[in-house]
Protein backbone atom coordinates (compact mmCIF):
# COMPACT_ATOMS: atom_id res chain seq x y z
CA UNK A 1 0.00 0.00 0.00
CA UNK A 2 1.22 3.51 -0.74
CA UNK A 3 0.34 6.83 0.79
CA UNK A 4 1.43 10.32 -0.20
CA UNK A 5 4.44 9.33 -2.25
CA UNK A 6 4.43 8.38 -5.90
CA UNK A 7 5.25 4.84 -6.92
CA UNK A 8 6.37 2.78 -9.86
CA UNK A 9 3.76 0.18 -10.76
CA UNK A 10 4.92 -3.40 -11.21
CA UNK A 11 5.44 -4.81 -14.71
CA UNK A 12 2.04 -5.38 -16.33
CA UNK A 13 0.80 -8.95 -16.32
CA UNK A 14 0.13 -10.69 -19.63
CA UNK A 15 -3.63 -10.93 -19.15
CA UNK A 16 -5.95 -9.01 -21.44
CA UNK A 17 -7.27 -5.63 -20.47
CA UNK A 18 -10.79 -5.54 -19.05
CA UNK A 19 -13.34 -2.83 -19.65
CA UNK A 20 -16.18 -1.19 -17.75
CA UNK A 21 -18.79 1.30 -18.85
CA UNK A 22 -21.11 3.44 -16.83
CA UNK A 23 -24.11 1.25 -17.59
CA UNK A 24 -22.53 -2.15 -16.92
CA UNK A 25 -21.81 -3.94 -13.70
CA UNK A 26 -18.29 -5.40 -13.84
CA UNK A 27 -18.95 -7.13 -10.55
CA UNK A 28 -20.37 -9.98 -12.65
CA UNK A 29 -16.98 -10.75 -14.22
CA UNK A 30 -15.33 -14.03 -13.30
CA UNK A 31 -12.21 -16.09 -13.74
CA UNK A 32 -9.77 -13.44 -12.48
CA UNK A 33 -8.32 -11.77 -9.42
CA UNK A 34 -11.24 -9.39 -9.66
CA UNK A 35 -13.73 -12.25 -9.35
CA UNK A 36 -12.40 -13.05 -5.88
CA UNK A 37 -12.73 -9.44 -4.79
CA UNK A 38 -16.16 -9.14 -6.36
CA UNK A 39 -17.39 -12.14 -4.41
CA UNK A 40 -16.20 -10.62 -1.13
CA UNK A 41 -17.90 -7.32 -1.94
CA UNK A 42 -21.16 -9.05 -2.89
CA UNK A 43 -21.13 -11.17 0.27
CA UNK A 44 -20.81 -7.96 2.30
CA UNK A 45 -24.00 -6.68 0.65
CA UNK A 46 -22.26 -3.58 -0.70
CA UNK A 47 -23.83 -3.79 -4.16
CA UNK A 48 -27.35 -3.42 -2.78
CA UNK A 49 -29.27 -0.22 -3.56
CA UNK A 50 -29.58 2.51 -0.91
CA UNK A 51 -32.89 4.25 -1.72
CA UNK A 52 -33.18 5.92 1.69
CA UNK A 53 -29.79 7.61 1.31
CA UNK A 54 -30.63 8.94 -2.13
CA UNK A 55 -34.07 10.19 -1.05
CA UNK A 56 -32.35 12.26 1.65
CA UNK A 57 -29.45 13.39 -0.56
CA UNK A 58 -31.60 14.38 -3.53
CA UNK A 59 -34.07 16.03 -1.18
CA UNK A 60 -31.33 18.15 0.42
CA UNK A 61 -29.59 19.07 -2.85
CA UNK A 62 -32.90 19.73 -4.62
CA UNK A 63 -34.24 21.77 -1.70
CA UNK A 64 -31.10 23.90 -1.52
CA UNK A 65 -31.15 24.34 -5.31
CA UNK A 66 -34.72 25.65 -5.28
CA UNK A 67 -34.01 27.70 -2.16
CA UNK A 68 -31.00 29.37 -3.75
CA UNK A 69 -33.06 30.43 -6.75
CA UNK A 70 -35.77 31.69 -4.41
CA UNK A 71 -33.09 33.75 -2.66
CA UNK A 72 -31.96 35.07 -6.04
CA UNK A 73 -35.41 36.45 -6.81
CA UNK A 74 -35.85 37.75 -3.25
CA UNK A 75 -32.54 39.65 -3.16
CA UNK A 76 -33.24 41.44 -6.45
CA UNK A 77 -30.87 43.84 -8.18
CA UNK A 78 -28.19 43.90 -5.50
CA UNK A 79 -24.48 43.24 -5.26
CA UNK A 80 -25.38 40.64 -2.63
CA UNK A 81 -26.27 38.45 -5.60
CA UNK A 82 -22.59 37.60 -5.93
CA UNK A 83 -22.95 35.52 -2.76
CA UNK A 84 -25.94 33.79 -4.33
CA UNK A 85 -23.82 33.19 -7.44
CA UNK A 86 -21.20 31.40 -5.32
CA UNK A 87 -23.88 29.30 -3.61
CA UNK A 88 -25.46 28.35 -6.93
CA UNK A 89 -22.05 27.44 -8.35
CA UNK A 90 -21.58 24.97 -5.50
CA UNK A 91 -25.10 23.58 -5.94
CA UNK A 92 -24.71 23.19 -9.71
CA UNK A 93 -21.68 20.98 -8.99
CA UNK A 94 -23.65 18.98 -6.43
CA UNK A 95 -26.42 18.43 -8.99
CA UNK A 96 -23.74 17.26 -11.45
CA UNK A 97 -22.51 14.75 -8.86
CA UNK A 98 -26.06 13.41 -8.44
CA UNK A 99 -26.28 13.11 -12.24
CA UNK A 100 -23.03 11.14 -12.13
CA UNK A 101 -24.61 8.61 -9.76
CA UNK A 102 -27.68 8.40 -12.00
CA UNK A 103 -25.49 7.63 -15.02
CA UNK A 104 -23.90 4.75 -13.15
CA UNK A 105 -27.30 3.38 -12.12
CA UNK A 106 -26.46 3.74 -8.48
CA UNK A 107 -29.91 5.15 -7.79
CA UNK A 108 -32.22 3.30 -10.20
CA UNK A 109 -31.44 -0.20 -11.38
CA UNK A 110 -32.84 0.23 -14.89
CA UNK A 111 -31.92 2.53 -17.77
CA UNK A 112 -35.17 4.40 -18.41
CA UNK A 113 -35.66 6.14 -15.03
CA UNK A 114 -31.91 6.79 -14.79
CA UNK A 115 -31.86 8.55 -18.16
CA UNK A 116 -35.07 10.48 -17.45
CA UNK A 117 -33.82 11.80 -14.11
CA UNK A 118 -30.34 12.39 -15.53
CA UNK A 119 -31.65 14.58 -18.35
CA UNK A 120 -33.85 16.57 -15.99
CA UNK A 121 -30.99 17.17 -13.57
CA UNK A 122 -28.26 17.58 -16.18
CA UNK A 123 -29.79 19.18 -19.26
CA UNK A 124 -32.63 21.16 -17.71
CA UNK A 125 -31.18 21.76 -14.25
CA UNK A 126 -27.58 22.79 -14.96
CA UNK A 127 -27.25 22.98 -18.76
CA UNK A 128 -24.98 19.96 -19.23
CA UNK A 129 -25.89 17.25 -21.74
CA UNK A 130 -26.48 13.97 -19.95
CA UNK A 131 -26.01 11.94 -23.14
CA UNK A 132 -22.77 13.66 -24.12
CA UNK A 133 -21.30 13.42 -20.63
CA UNK A 134 -22.29 9.78 -20.22
CA UNK A 135 -20.63 8.79 -23.51
CA UNK A 136 -17.45 10.62 -22.47
CA UNK A 137 -17.45 9.21 -18.96
CA UNK A 138 -18.11 5.66 -20.16
CA UNK A 139 -15.01 5.80 -22.34
CA UNK A 140 -13.03 7.13 -19.39
CA UNK A 141 -14.13 4.24 -17.17
CA UNK A 142 -13.29 1.70 -19.86
CA UNK A 143 -9.73 2.93 -20.22
CA UNK A 144 -8.73 5.30 -17.39
CA UNK A 145 -5.62 7.38 -18.04
CA UNK A 146 -5.09 5.74 -21.44
CA UNK A 147 -3.40 8.32 -23.66
CA UNK A 148 -5.36 7.34 -26.76
CA UNK A 149 -8.65 6.03 -25.39
CA UNK A 150 -9.49 8.13 -22.32
CA UNK A 151 -11.04 11.47 -23.36
CA UNK A 152 -10.15 12.94 -19.98
CA UNK A 153 -6.43 12.85 -20.84
CA UNK A 154 -6.74 13.95 -24.45
CA UNK A 155 -4.33 16.84 -25.16
CA UNK A 156 -7.02 19.44 -25.89
CA UNK A 157 -5.47 22.29 -23.89
CA UNK A 158 -3.40 20.51 -21.24
CA UNK A 159 -0.92 17.71 -21.91
CA UNK A 160 -0.77 14.67 -19.64
CA UNK A 161 2.46 12.93 -20.66
CA UNK A 162 5.83 13.93 -22.04
CA UNK A 163 4.97 12.17 -25.28
CA UNK A 164 1.89 14.33 -25.64
CA UNK A 165 3.94 17.42 -24.81
CA UNK A 166 6.56 16.66 -27.44
CA UNK A 167 3.87 16.04 -30.08
CA UNK A 168 1.71 19.04 -29.13
CA UNK A 169 1.08 22.03 -31.36
CA UNK A 170 -0.78 25.30 -31.10
CA UNK A 171 -2.57 26.12 -27.84
CA UNK A 172 -1.63 22.93 -25.93
CA UNK A 173 2.03 23.55 -26.73
CA UNK A 174 1.79 27.15 -25.55
CA UNK A 175 -0.21 26.40 -22.38
CA UNK A 176 1.69 23.20 -21.61
CA UNK A 177 4.85 25.03 -20.62
CA UNK A 178 3.27 26.45 -17.48
CA UNK A 179 0.14 24.37 -17.23
CA UNK A 180 0.61 23.56 -13.54
CA UNK A 181 0.31 27.27 -12.72
CA UNK A 182 -2.59 27.73 -15.15
CA UNK A 183 -4.59 24.69 -14.06
CA UNK A 184 -6.85 26.33 -11.48
CA UNK A 185 -7.29 29.58 -13.47
CA UNK A 186 -8.34 27.47 -16.45
CA UNK A 187 -10.93 25.70 -14.30
CA UNK A 188 -12.83 29.01 -14.06
CA UNK A 189 -13.72 28.41 -17.72
CA UNK A 190 -14.70 24.76 -17.26
CA UNK A 191 -18.36 25.56 -16.59
CA UNK A 192 -18.58 27.43 -19.89
CA UNK A 193 -16.72 24.59 -21.62
CA UNK A 194 -19.27 22.04 -20.39
CA UNK A 195 -22.12 24.11 -21.83
CA UNK A 196 -20.36 24.60 -25.17
CA UNK A 197 -19.41 20.92 -25.43
CA UNK A 198 -22.99 19.94 -24.63
CA UNK A 199 -24.34 22.11 -27.46
CA UNK A 200 -21.69 20.87 -29.90
CA UNK A 201 -22.63 17.28 -29.05
CA UNK A 202 -26.14 17.87 -30.46
CA UNK A 203 -24.68 17.71 -33.97
CA UNK A 204 -23.44 14.16 -33.42
CA UNK A 205 -25.74 11.59 -35.04
CA UNK A 206 -24.81 8.96 -32.44
CA UNK A 207 -26.19 11.06 -29.56
CA UNK A 208 -29.35 9.34 -28.35
CA UNK A 209 -32.59 11.35 -28.21
CA UNK A 210 -30.96 14.44 -29.65
CA UNK A 211 -34.23 16.33 -29.90
CA UNK A 212 -34.97 15.79 -26.22
CA UNK A 213 -31.40 16.61 -25.20
CA UNK A 214 -31.52 19.81 -27.24
CA UNK A 215 -34.97 20.87 -26.05
CA UNK A 216 -34.07 20.51 -22.39
CA UNK A 217 -30.65 22.06 -22.87
CA UNK A 218 -31.94 25.21 -24.57
CA UNK A 219 -34.82 25.42 -22.11
CA UNK A 220 -32.18 25.69 -19.39
CA UNK A 221 -30.29 28.44 -21.22
CA UNK A 222 -33.56 30.31 -21.84
CA UNK A 223 -34.80 30.33 -18.25
CA UNK A 224 -31.33 30.91 -16.81
CA UNK A 225 -30.55 33.97 -18.95
CA UNK A 226 -34.09 35.29 -18.65
CA UNK A 227 -33.84 35.14 -14.86
CA UNK A 228 -30.48 36.90 -14.78
CA UNK A 229 -31.32 39.73 -17.15
CA UNK A 230 -34.84 40.22 -15.77
CA UNK A 231 -33.82 40.52 -12.13
CA UNK A 232 -30.38 42.13 -12.53
CA UNK A 233 -29.05 45.10 -14.42
CA UNK A 234 -26.93 44.10 -17.46
CA UNK A 235 -23.62 44.70 -15.67
CA UNK A 236 -24.61 42.75 -12.57
CA UNK A 237 -26.09 39.99 -14.71
CA UNK A 238 -22.85 39.50 -16.62
CA UNK A 239 -20.80 39.53 -13.42
CA UNK A 240 -23.20 37.07 -11.78
CA UNK A 241 -22.90 34.85 -14.86
CA UNK A 242 -19.11 34.77 -14.68
CA UNK A 243 -18.86 34.25 -10.91
CA UNK A 244 -21.50 31.53 -10.96
CA UNK A 245 -19.98 29.60 -13.86
CA UNK A 246 -16.43 30.08 -12.53
CA UNK A 247 -17.32 28.64 -9.11
CA UNK A 248 -19.18 25.79 -10.83
CA UNK A 249 -16.18 24.98 -13.02
CA UNK A 250 -13.57 25.21 -10.27
CA UNK A 251 -15.59 23.14 -7.82
CA UNK A 252 -16.45 20.44 -10.36
CA UNK A 253 -12.88 20.34 -11.62
CA UNK A 254 -11.59 20.00 -8.07
CA UNK A 255 -13.79 16.94 -7.50
CA UNK A 256 -12.23 15.12 -10.46
CA UNK A 257 -8.61 16.37 -10.41
CA UNK A 258 -7.47 14.33 -7.36
CA UNK A 259 -8.71 11.04 -8.80
CA UNK A 260 -6.37 10.23 -11.70
CA UNK A 261 -4.15 13.25 -12.41
CA UNK A 262 -0.57 12.40 -11.56
CA UNK A 263 -1.22 8.67 -11.62
CA UNK A 264 0.39 6.44 -14.29
CA UNK A 265 -0.78 6.97 -17.86
CA UNK A 266 -1.22 3.94 -20.09
CA UNK A 267 -0.68 3.14 -23.76
CA UNK A 268 -1.52 0.16 -25.93
CA UNK A 269 1.68 -1.48 -24.73
CA UNK A 270 0.29 -1.75 -21.20
CA UNK A 271 -1.77 -4.93 -21.18
CA UNK A 272 -3.33 -4.78 -17.72
CA UNK A 273 -6.24 -6.85 -16.49
CA UNK A 274 -9.37 -5.10 -15.26
CA UNK A 275 -8.42 -5.01 -11.59
CA UNK A 276 -4.93 -3.62 -12.09
CA UNK A 277 -5.97 -1.15 -14.78
CA UNK A 278 -8.51 0.45 -12.45
CA UNK A 279 -6.45 0.39 -9.25
CA UNK A 280 -3.08 1.50 -10.62
CA UNK A 281 -4.49 4.54 -12.43
CA UNK A 282 -6.69 5.78 -9.54
CA UNK A 283 -6.04 7.62 -6.30
CA UNK A 284 -8.21 7.75 -3.20
CA UNK A 285 -8.45 10.88 -1.07
CA UNK A 286 -8.48 10.48 2.68
CA UNK A 287 -10.86 12.50 4.83
CA UNK A 288 -14.01 12.42 6.91
CA UNK A 289 -17.64 13.07 6.10
CA UNK A 290 -16.91 16.60 4.85
CA UNK A 291 -14.60 15.27 2.12
CA UNK A 292 -17.18 12.59 1.30
CA UNK A 293 -19.88 15.23 0.82
CA UNK A 294 -17.64 17.73 -0.93
CA UNK A 295 -16.30 15.24 -3.46
CA UNK A 296 -19.57 13.35 -3.80
CA UNK A 297 -17.95 10.03 -2.90
CA UNK A 298 -15.40 10.35 -5.71
CA UNK A 299 -12.69 10.39 -3.06
CA UNK A 300 -13.16 6.59 -3.08
CA UNK A 301 -12.09 6.54 -6.71
CA UNK A 302 -10.51 3.08 -6.64
CA UNK A 303 -13.65 1.44 -5.28
CA UNK A 304 -15.84 3.48 -7.62
CA UNK A 305 -13.86 2.39 -10.68
CA UNK A 306 -13.97 -1.24 -9.64
CA UNK A 307 -17.70 -1.15 -8.83
CA UNK A 308 -19.23 1.82 -10.67
CA UNK A 309 -22.82 0.83 -9.85
CA UNK A 310 -22.09 0.63 -6.11
CA UNK A 311 -24.11 3.29 -4.25
CA UNK A 312 -21.96 6.13 -2.98
CA UNK A 313 -22.52 5.48 0.77
CA UNK A 314 -21.24 1.91 0.37
CA UNK A 315 -17.89 2.99 -1.04
CA UNK A 316 -16.49 3.87 2.39
CA UNK A 317 -17.42 0.40 3.67
CA UNK A 318 -15.90 -1.26 0.60
CA UNK A 319 -12.57 0.52 0.97
CA UNK A 320 -11.01 -1.65 3.71
CA UNK A 321 -12.01 -4.80 1.79
CA UNK A 322 -10.47 -3.56 -1.45
CA UNK A 323 -7.36 -2.19 0.25
CA UNK A 324 -6.75 -5.44 2.14
CA UNK A 325 -7.21 -7.50 -1.01
CA UNK A 326 -4.79 -5.33 -2.99
CA UNK A 327 -2.21 -5.78 -0.22
CA UNK A 328 -2.91 -9.50 -0.21
CA UNK A 329 -2.11 -9.95 -3.91
CA UNK A 330 0.61 -7.28 -4.12
CA UNK A 331 -1.13 -4.46 -6.01
CA UNK A 332 -0.13 -0.93 -4.92
CA UNK A 333 -3.11 0.93 -3.47
CA UNK A 334 -2.64 4.70 -3.59
CA UNK A 335 -4.36 7.14 -1.25
CA UNK A 336 -3.52 10.64 -0.19
CA UNK A 337 -4.75 13.67 1.70
CA UNK A 338 -6.77 16.23 -0.25
CA UNK A 339 -4.07 18.91 -0.43
CA UNK A 340 -1.42 16.32 -1.21
CA UNK A 341 -3.54 14.95 -4.06
CA UNK A 342 -3.65 18.37 -5.70
CA UNK A 343 0.08 18.80 -5.17
CA UNK A 344 0.75 15.47 -6.87
CA UNK A 345 -1.53 16.37 -9.79
CA UNK A 346 0.11 19.78 -10.25
CA UNK A 347 3.58 18.29 -9.88
CA UNK A 348 2.78 15.81 -12.62
CA UNK A 349 1.49 18.57 -14.92
CA UNK A 350 4.66 20.59 -14.36
CA UNK A 351 6.89 17.59 -14.96
CA UNK A 352 5.29 16.49 -18.24
CA UNK A 353 5.46 20.06 -19.52
CA UNK A 354 9.23 20.16 -19.03
CA UNK A 355 10.11 19.40 -22.69
CA UNK A 356 8.18 22.53 -23.71
CA UNK A 357 10.24 24.73 -21.40
CA UNK A 358 13.56 23.78 -23.00
CA UNK A 359 14.92 25.88 -25.89
CA UNK A 360 14.22 23.02 -28.31
CA UNK A 361 10.61 22.78 -27.17
CA UNK A 362 9.77 26.46 -27.57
Amino acid sequence: MTSDTAYQPPPPPPSAAGQVVAETTPETRGGSDFAVLSKRIAQAGLLNRRPGYYVVRIGIVGGLFVGAWAAFFAVGDSWLQLLVAVLLGILFAQVALVSHDLAHRQIFRTRRPSEFAGRIAGNLGIGMSYGWWMDKHTRHHANPNHEDLDPDVAPNILVWSREQAEASKGLPRFVGRWQAFLFFPLLTLEGFNLHVSSVRALSRPNLKRRWLEGTLLFAHFAWYLAALFTVLSPGKALLFLFVHQAVFGVYLGCTFAPNHKGMPTLTDEDQLDFLRKQVLTSRNVRGGWLVDVGLGGLNYQIEHHLFPSMPTPNLRRAQPIVRAYCEEIGIPYHESGLISSYAQALGHLHDVGAPLRTPAGR
